[in-house]
């Protein structure tokens, strides 16, 4: 990876893996109006006018049922009224008080919003039908401390359709490993600043890969609820999905001093530098031969900046998914792939129809089966994110970088001067090193607006064929408008780095 042989002296390592996971549990017949119209004719033998009053008692019944369960486990149920209310923070109160540090800790239950059914009077069929609606009932969460999951959670709906989810951590499920296994770390939050030995860890973090989720969700769901099988409709396997995972790659630095003094030209690079076709490449989109967005591409492509406490955070979104980096407690680097649509990625399967027919490139699912896919094309949007970011150390020292554009160059028999970075060629190039015109390009009458005093035409066009010829910009074939070469950009970072260029404006929005 060129970001570590860049920083190879100033790193431990780098461990990739999953961070924080979100799992959803469907019955998938009962998930549909037509599935549960079906359930109720023939499996549950409830008219439609009766729907209600089915519902509403099973319900009830759920919920008496899943109380009895926690006070026999000596567990009483405690209701959040706020949805403000942290609950992992109260979870871990309860925990703390009753001295629970293993195994299922707490039960919370929350009134919530929630997607689930009713019966109306359908005017166009002349009759009641079901139709889904947004609506509010009770959850129930209930907290463990997992011998293989490790810290997580169940959030169980008890209304039709009854979908679970399911929230792990594989940062913690890691931990746990490599206490069991006897390595030494240091663990901060929900990442490692230090590991004794990286390689071991990276291979317990690919175990995740080979887990058979199904089965690990499928247990803990018994667990929290031993008779699930026996309500009403759930006499079928739950089909779990994921429904958001976030891909993360710790870059552990030797130091806080070494991570601290690169930052700002990370985010100098990210925010000047990066155009929304560099972030669609992140994530897998696809671009045309010129370098610009597809013409077919419907959505938003934005960059932000966010100051916090504890560290810079730089973000790449693109519809529902996102890229970030940012420096996490202190000497650690966080490069985060979050998806949380995947349709448009592609996985090498067979049909869901057909298990054992031919495998072929098809549109990616967000069943558990494609995990492994997804933790690779995630991991891939991490990797073109390091790889831009290693770019930012120039060949050259700063000096260096400086002194190729102070000497005097021949082009077809002229000789043309040294460029003045540090006099009068300076305000031109903090001109075209702004943000926008690093991501847009820029005209002649763009620099002519930027000067303090007032230039002609023909002296900015000179001035900018001295750039021209000292390949700092180029100009864009059949337009009247300059873009900035990696050679310039490069000058531009080294006058950064010296603090001559201001950094640019921390928050903006680019076009898709």
């Amino acid at each position: 990876m060129r970001f570590l042989t860049a920083f190879t002296l100033s790193c431990y390592g780098i461990l990739h893996g999953f961070d924080r996971i979100r799992f959803r549990g469907t019955q998938r017949h009962l998930c549909y109006v037509q599935g549960l119209d079906q359930f109720l004719l023939h499996k549950a033998h409830v008219q439609l006018e009766d729907f209600a009053d089915y519902a509403k008692s099973t319900s009830q019944r759920l919920c008496q049922r899943i109380e009895t369960q926690a006070r026999d486990q000596g567990i009483e149920p405690h209701y959040v009224e706020l949805s403000s209310t942290s609950k992992e923070e109260v979870a871990a109160e309860l925990a703390r008080k009753a001295g629970r540090t293993d195994g299922l800790r707490a039960v919370l239950k929350a009134l919530e919003p929630c997607t689930t059914f009713e019966v109306r009077k359908d005017h166009t069929l002349g009759r009641l039908a079901l139709k889904g609606k947004a609506g509010k009932c009770l959850h129930y969460y209930h907290y463990w401390l997992d011998p293989r999951l490790g810290p997580c959670h169940l959030r169980l709906q008890t209304w039709f359709p009854f979908p679970v989810f399911v929230c792990v951590n594989g940062r913690e499920m890691l931990a746990r490993q490599m206490t069991a296994a006897g390595m030494k770390f240091r663990q901060r939050d929900n990442c490692f600043s230090w590991i004794e030995d990286s390689t071991r860890a990276q291979a317990m973090m690919n175990e995740q890969l080979r887990m058979n989720w199904s089965a690990e969700l499928t247990r803990l769901l018994t667990a929290s609820h031993p008779d699930w099988q026996d309500w009403p409709g759930q006499e079928r396997d739950y089909y779990w999905s994921a429904e958001q995972t976030e891909w993360a790659s710790d870059v552990m630095f030797r130091s806080q001093r070494e991570l601290k003094a690169l930052m700002p030209s990370f985010i100098h690079h990210a925010m000047t530098t990066l155009n929304s076709s560099h972030v669609m490449k992140f994530l897998g989109h696809h671009i045309n031969k010129t370098g610009t967005v597809n013409d077919h591409f419907e959505g938003e492509v934005g960059t932000d900046m966010t100051r916090r406490p504890e560290g810079t955070r730089v973000a790449f979104r693109v519809k529902g998914n996102g890229v970030k980096f940012y420096d996490k407690q202190g000497s650690v680097l966080r490069v985060e792939t979050t998806l949380n649509e995947v349709k448009h990625f592609k996985s090498y399967r067979p049909s869901e129809g057909e298990p054992e027919g031919a495998k072929s490139w098809r549109p990616m699912k967000k069943g558990v089966s494609d995990l492994p896919r997804r933790a690779e094309v995630s991991q891939q949007a991490n990797e073109r994110c390091l790889d831009s970011l290693a770019s930012v150390v120039p060949a050259q020292t700063v000096a260096e970088t400086l002194k190729r554009v102070s000497r005097r160059r021949k082009k077809a028999g002229v000789t043309l001067r040294a460029l003045n970075v540090h006099g009068e060629d300076h305000e031109l190039l903090k001109i075209i090193g702004r943000g926008e015109c690093l991501l847009s390009g820029f005209r002649n009458r763009d620099v002519r607006a930027g000067l303090r005093d007032e230039v002609s035409t023909s002296a900015v066009s000179y001035r900018l064929r001295l750039l021209r010829h000292h390949g700092v910009i180029y100009k864009v074939s059949g337009t009247h408008r300059y873009q900035v070469t990696r050679k310039g950009r490069e000058l531009i970072a080294a006058l950064t780095k010296a603090q001559e260029i201001p950094t640019p404006k921390e928050n903006r929005k680019m076009p898709a």
